[in-house]
């Protein structure tokens, strides 16, 4: 693969299809079968039909096509291309299958043609039997249509907007996404960088891939009828880029020729439809107007529905509702009808394809789900994989990769793709034109330095300084602190206008600072706008609560409370700010706080703040007890009984550069007196953190902490375990 079919990388989408390349080429050289192959779903055996009867003999579609001198790794075969496919319905489809199956045979890869097999001509008959003659039906010219606007519609990545951007072919970067299956199970309420640090520790032989073009079809061993299937994954990994080329491989007449119609529905944009009243057919012809000229529910068609972005969902979606739908007609609000399309009431032939962030992921009860899935990131040879190839200077490379080793928060969350584009826009600028200023070694810092070279980059663009930055900064950190409150990624029209945006500005700030904040034009009308990453939004609300206090004094955290009780909350320092944070993150349910606190904390700092004056040339440095901050964060440690709670607030003491819990663990690591030791509350914590954070965790020898004497101080073996089960969870193997 060519390093300058990614340009600049510009866009984190298209950066996640690099990601998934370095992701899929380390799994090929595994040995496991199932890794290397991209074979049907249906290559195997025949998949169990539920409904008794015959369906059509779809198999013979692919059953005498010529072999194809590519190899089986480069294709993702059709789910559908083989054997029987499920019959959910009892009812019988078209049958395509005679199109094909005396089909003379063709020097040219079946792969290669940009339409289906059906939509050219009318192949020759050597048989006699009669097949469906859909060259001269003209009711098949809309599916056609329907194919070729989507195929448009996701044929090409855009680095920075849509409207503005450089627009890249997705099959020229894109290879197969990394996907293994995962337990429905207790949903994980950790912060996904707390996430990133636990799947960064797992061996990559412990499951067994799942590729796309696999992901209705059981596991060897598995018997189990799968007709919805929810992949989860953090924020960046790579889970839209994965729909849209499993849409854009359907649209080409490469993958699943025997589905006839895929709708992709991303909830970002059915969140525009959230008061509308009308039937599931009406909803297709307000997406998809090709739909009026067919019948798209009329059991002629195998059709899978795509929702993408389930965490972006904001209808009340309700499973306990009494309210069942059978009939594609029959009208209903929006969120009624999903429910009951997933629930399988409304088209239970129908296959569902669900993807959401871990967060969000228990919005749709596990019984309507039969298959879980998760994408991975990068393992840390693929980190430094992704930096060689990045990076044309190897000598530069291998100095960017040195440094972030140095650091292990920063080569952690080296595991989602985005922060390594981020790392490497941010090193590659400074390491190259020999800094004199000090390398970011906190994420703090290597966030402020990418605000600052996006700043500069709006600067060539803006050379009339129309847009003022401390205007679009502070703009941009009030919908990104107000919407993180909230939860939201995605914002909308009304969302930018209570933070005194309007459209033209949005456009004008998306077309200014394409790596930073984007607007969308979906398959409905209306607009939508996201920051390019979850984390960049966390910095800049951060920013902007610490702004608010430096320039005017304001404590954004408690507006709301202090307008109640104002004397109650008055913030006279930022000590005072540091603290009322502090406590809100730990209150968060879901750690949805924890990186905008590490943030915070980190602007807080005379070497940050000095920094920010690139950005805000007015602003003046206020100094503040950095002592008093972390005492705070130490007592906060010590007063809570879970050490699981207390890892984000040492990440905390890191951005404040105060090592000093942690230094006294290690001593007792490093001399073995760990199981002599009587340890305080909060050492015990620094303990697991330290732990946590080593770079091997594979097996964790728990005996080496339990006392051999009979000391009455020493800890028992029990209550050992309780202190030390974050570490236990973590580890590949315990004894």
């Amino acid at each position: 693969m060519e390093l300058n079919r990614y340009g600049h990388y510009e866009d984190h989408t298209s950066l996640d299809a690099f990601a998934q390349s370095l992701v899929h080429k380390e799994r090929l050289e595994s040995s496991e079968p199932s890794c290397v192959s991209m074979k049907s779903d249906w290559s195997m055996d025949h998949p169990h039909n539920f409904s008794g009867h015959n369906g059509p003999r779809f198999s013979s579609v692919q059953k005498h096509s010529p072999k194809s001198s590519e190899p089986s790794c480069v294709s993702m075969k059709s789910d559908w291309s083989m054997d029987h496919p499920h019959n959910f319905s009892g009812h019988t489809g078209p049958r395509f299958s005679s199109v094909q199956k005396h089909r003379p045979k063709s020097s040219e890869p079946s792969c290669v043609s940009m339409k289906s097999d059906w939509s050219m001509d009318h192949p020759h008959n050597f048989s006699g039997h009669t097949g469906p003659r859909f060259r001269h039906d003209p009711q098949h010219e809309p599916l056609k249509l329907f194919r070729s606007n989507l195929r448009k519609k996701f044929e090409c990545l855009c680095e920075g907007t849509a409207t503005q951007g450089n627009p890249t072919l997705l099959n020229e970067i894109y290879t197969e996404l990394y996907i293994t299956e995962s337990e429905s199970g207790e949903i994980n309420n950790e912060h996904e960088v707390r996430q990133i640090e636990t799947q960064s520790r797992r061996a990559a032989t412990e499951e067994t891939p799942i590729k796309c073009s696999d992901i209705f079809r059981p596991l060897p061993g598995q018997d189990k009828a799968i007709r919805t299937v929810l992949t989860k994954g953090v924020a960046g990994i790579g889970k839209t880029v994965s729909v849209q080329k499993f849409i854009l491989d359907w649209a080409e007449g490469k993958e699943n020729q025997d589905v006839q119609l895929i709708f992709p529905l991303p909830f970002r944009e059915i969140n525009l439809m959230k008061d509308k009243t009308l039937s599931l057919l009406d909803l297709m012809h307000i997406f998809f107007p090709e739909t009026k000229e067919m019948k798209p529910f009329s059991g002629e068609y195998k059709v899978v529905f795509v929702f993408d972005g389930l965490d972006e969902c904001r209808l009340s979606l309700d499973f306990q509702s009494s309210v069942r739908l059978c009939d594609v007609s029959e009208s209903a609000s929006v969120d009624v009808l999903l429910t009951n399309l997933i629930m399988g009431n409304l088209l239970p032939s129908a296959l569902i394809w669900i993807t959401s962030r871990p967060a969000a992921s228990d919005l749709v009860p596990s019984e309507c789900i039969h298959r879980v899935t998760e994408v991975r990131g990068f393992s840390d040879p693929q980190k430094e994989e992704y930096f060689r190839k990045r990076i044309k200077n190897q000598h530069l490379a291998k100095r960017i990769i040195s440094h972030l080793k140095s650091s292990r928060s920063l080569f952690i969350m080296c595991h989602i793709p985005v922060f390594c584009w981020i790392s490497a826009t941010v090193l590659e600028k400074m390491m190259k034109k020999s800094w004199k200023g000090e390398i970011p070694k906190t994420l703090t810092q290597m966030y402020t330095h990418f605000l600052i070279i996006q700043t500069n980059i709006k600067h060539e663009k803006d050379y009339e300084k129309k847009v003022k930055d401390e205007d679009m900064i502070l703009k941009l950190g009030k919908l990104s602190f107000q919407q993180l409150i909230k939860g939201n990624l995605i914002f909308y029209e009304e969302d930018l206008r209570e933070c005194g945006i309007d459209e033209t500005e949005a456009s004008v700030y998306s077309g200014l600072c394409t790596q930073i904040f984007r607007e969308e034009l979906g398959l409905y009308q209306g607009k939508v706008f996201c920051f390019v990453h979850l984390s960049i939004q966390e910095h800049l609300a951060a920013l902007y609560v610490l702004l608010s206090f430096l320039l005017d004094k304001r404590d954004v955290l408690n507006e709301k409370l202090s307008s109640k009780h104002p004397h109650e909350f008055t913030c006279h320092t930022i000590s005072d700010l540091h603290q009322r944070a502090v406590d809100k993150a730990l209150q968060s349910k879901n750690g949805h706080l924890d990186l905008f606190l590490r943030f915070l904390l980190g602007l807080s700092l005379e070497s940050n703040q000095t920094l920010l004056k690139y950005l805000l040339t007015h602003i003046v440095n206020i100094s503040f007890s950095e002592e008093k901050t972390v005492e705070y964060i130490k007592t906060r440690i010590r007063l809570n009984p879970s050490p699981e709670k207390s890892i984000n607030l040492f990440h905390c003491l890191n951005e404040l550069g105060d090592q000093s819990l942690v230094s006294e663990v290690q001593k007792y690591l490093r001399s073995g007196g760990l199981s002599r030791a009587r340890l305080s509350s909060s050492q015990w914590s620094a303990v697991v953190f330290v732990l946590l954070t080593s770079e091997q965790l594979d097996k964790f020898d728990l005996s080496k902490y339990i006392s051999r004497g009979q000391n009455q101080n020493h800890m028992k073996p029990d209550e050992l375990l309780l202190k030390l089960l974050p570490v236990v969870e973590a580890s590949r193997s315990a004894w």
